[in-house]
């Protein structure tokens, strides 16, 4: 893998985990929605898949 797709994949990362970490603070905000564990979870099981299929169509 290039240091580009490498590169892309670390910011996409970060990204990711900052998007899991404001869908945890809004539902922590309005417990309401549901429990922060189980949304911030499914971010990063979504995160997950989706560094799979980029790390996956990045191997030769």
């Amino acid at each position: 893998m290039s240091t580009l797709a490498l590169l892309v994949v670390l910011l996409l990362v970060l990204v990711g985990l900052l998007v899991v970490g404001g869908l945890a603070y809004v539902v922590y905000r309005r417990p309401m929605l549901t429990q922060p564990l189980t949304v911030a979870l499914a971010g990063a099981a979504v995160l997950v898949a989706v560094v799979t299929v980029v790390v996956t169509a990045g191997a030769p």
